[in-house]
């Protein structure tokens, strides 16, 4: 069941990515590079073909009203530990108050924009086959278009693609020049986006940790959130 219900979160998520991809660029994908970003996303998560075709032509209707804002919450979980929550939302009053009620829970603080997002670097990335592709070679071809990192990687246990992999890192700001040197050098993307690294982690005992993780899954569980951030170790 719980992997059902994992499942079922992950296709909301792509279904609200989709939405935000077409209304922003429209709905070809080779004219709209966020769209090409959201339907590799969609295959990794094994979405079936009609959900994604139906979550296009949903948000390609001009008569849908229906719109997501992209909003950043920034707090403290107990210990000091700091959690940056994207959310994609259609009301946001509501994801205000139930986030803000998550922190209240578990005896946090939400903050106030900037408080704790310096805490943390914000970076691209991409999962590539690599199967044939030299990575040392690769990352210095690479280093011009923005690539900090790339190194090997294992495939998802379930995924389509079982042969070799490689995540591939550059700043948040490279996301564009990098995808289009690798989709004009053909190398097969296979999910790509952001991410936020803390600079510092901080090292909690079992006790605490179980502490913070009550407010990582009440934050995880709810509709509106895209993706959590902290710097627990």
């Amino acid at each position: 069941m719980k992997r059902w219900s994992k499942m079922a979160k992950q296709f909301t998520r792509v279904g609200k990515d989709i939405a935000m991809a077409v209304k922003e660029g429209g709905p070809d994908p080779d004219a709209n590079p966020r769209l090409r970003m959201v339907l590799q996303n969609a295959k990794a998560v094994n979405m079936p073909k009609d959900n994604i075709e139906r979550a296009i032509k949903k948000a390609s209707d001009k008569n849908n009203k229906e719109n997501f804002d992209e909003v950043l919450f920034e707090g403290y979980a107990p210990h000091g530990v700091a959690v940056i929550i994207e959310t994609a939302t259609d009301n946001n009053n509501r994801t205000v108050a139930n986030i803000r009620s998550y922190f209240t829970k578990v005896e946090g603080s939400l903050g106030k924009s900037g408080s704790v997002d310096y805490l943390f670097d914000r970076k691209c990335h991409f999962k590539i086959q690599a199967d044939g592709i030299d990575l040392e070679e690769l990352e210095f071809e690479l280093i011009d278009f923005g690539v900090e990192e790339v190194f090997e990687d294992e495939a998802e246990e379930g995924a389509e693609y079982q042969g070799k992999v490689a995540m591939i890192y550059g700043g948040f700001t490279n996301f564009g020049t990098l995808q289009s040197e690798l989709e004009s050098r053909k190398i097969e993307i296979i999910e790509s986006g952001f991410e936020r690294i803390p600079q510092n982690y901080i090292a909690l005992n079992e006790e605490q940790q179980e502490e913070v993780n009550k407010l990582l899954e009440l934050i995880e569980e709810d509709d509106d959130v895209m993706e959590v951030y902290h710097n627990m170790k």
